[in-house]
């Protein structure tokens, strides 16, 4: 089975295309094997490239721990490029199916027509607490405190497809994102777990932010995470509606548009490409 490993600010990805390769049965033992840094080609994840009769393609991710995500922001912009360069899809803008709905990715080229970036579309965020979902029946869970073994955190709850759960703090520690990142990601507020950002506000422009993903642990960047950071920090006045958000694997530049829909441009890279026996 051959693959392509890419990742988006070091968030990584085996990238597979189901057009070409035949693939096994156990997507979720698959992935937790293939995925290991050990004993497999290491990364977050496992992205499928599918066909879809109501977009250009589908795109499938399955975690590192087996489960399947929604849609993932850093995969993407991967996947996007994945499609392009191998003119699976010819045109710039394209449409991807995804659990999340309709993502519209749009290659950005240089002068040679190399990909250089990759801008995405990636919708309007949902705010409800029931819809992210989170057990708060409230229009919006902004600043919400919540206790977890015993310390009190003030949650902004936002949903990119995917439920994530904003904390501002000035403490990125290791040990705050180790230590409180799984637990927020499995408490009863977040019926389908949870992705966690602690964010540092560092100006109106820049902040910066650190992730515990949901079905992945520590990651260098999260796309979905990132726009869900420039909605909580814009319904919590911190910044404006333009925003470098600084990650651990590089920097990620957002907007939100007029459409209100969360704009996300950064970096795509091919690292390799391989067999899977």
């Amino acid at each position: 089975m051959r693959f392509v490993k890419m990742h988006g600010l070091g968030n990584d990805f085996i990238i597979i295309n189901s057009l070409a390769e035949k693939l096994p049965e156990d997507l979720a033992a698959f992935s937790q094997k293939v995925c290991d840094r050990h004993f497999g080609v290491g990364a977050d994840g496992v992205i499928i490239v599918r066909p879809s009769d109501i977009a250009d393609m589908r795109m499938q991710i399955i975690n590192s721990d087996g489960s399947e995500a929604e849609m993932c922001g850093n995969g993407i912009r991967c996947f996007a490029k994945y499609l392009y360069e191998r003119k699976i899809v010819p045109s710039r803008k394209m449409t991807i199916e995804t659990l999340a709905g309709i993502i519209k990715p749009e290659v950005i080229l240089d002068d040679k027509g190399n990909v250089t970036v990759v801008e995405v579309d990636m919708g309007e965020p949902v705010l409800a607490g029931p819809a992210i979902p989170t057990t708060f029946n409230k229009e919006k869970v902004v600043m919400e405190p919540v206790e977890i073994n015993g310390r009190e955190f003030l949650i902004t709850a936002v949903s990119m497809g995917n439920p994530h759960c904003v904390v501002f703090s000035d403490d990125l520690s290791d040990d705050m994102l180790c230590t409180w990142g799984p637990l927020l990601e499995k408490s009863p507020y977040f019926p389908k777990k949870t992705n966690v950002e602690f964010v540092k506000v560092l100006n109106e422009h820049e902040a910066q932010m650190r992730v515990w993903e949901r079905g992945a642990a520590v990651t260098l960047a999260c796309g979905t995470g990132a726009c869900a950071t420039l909605t909580a920090c814009l319904l919590n006045k911190k910044t404006n509606g333009e925003l470098t958000l600084h990650l651990d694997g590089g920097d990620l530049y957002l907007h939100l548009g007029a459409d209100g829909h969360a704009y996300m441009r950064g970096a795509a890279e091919e690292v390799f490409e391989g067999w899977i026996k």
